[in-house]
């Protein structure tokens, strides 16, 4: 039986974690993992902000809110979410769109997105 190899990042390296708490991915493993049955391609590691969860919100993704019958407990700035990389673009095209860890961002996300728009908005922690 052989093993399948590693996600990979849009850098090119192995794929990191995105966020444990809340725990994130279409998975909910943590990690921005895709497969076939992810139609909305969840692959773009973001960093939550005001500005874009009320801009989701808008466009009818309530991510704010908890739904305690999906175990979702609700972003808040700051939290870690492994977005549609679809709603990534369109919020960009918009000038909402939430901060993006490369490591932790799925190598499908250049698939409609490209790396230097990634780049652009990539968050880097403060020390």
């Amino acid at each position: 039986m052989s093993q399948k190899a590693p996600a990979k990042n849009v850098l090119g390296t192995p794929l990191e974690l995105c966020c444990n708490e809340p725990k994130t991915g279409f998975y909910r493993d943590g990690y921005c993992n895709t497969g076939p049955q992810d139609y909305g391609t969840h692959v773009v590691c973001a960093i939550m902000t005001e500005e874009f969860l009320t801009y989701t919100s808008s466009c009818g993704n309530d991510l704010s809110t908890p739904a305690p019958q999906y175990s979702f407990p609700g972003l808040k700035p700051g939290d870690g979410w492994c977005l549609c990389v679809s709603r990534w673009k369109e919020a960009m095209k918009h000038g909402v769109a939430p901060m993006v860890k490369l490591t932790s961002t799925h190598i499908n996300a250049l698939e409609t997105v490209t790396l230097e728009d990634l780049k652009k908005h990539e968050f880097i922690p403060a020390k």
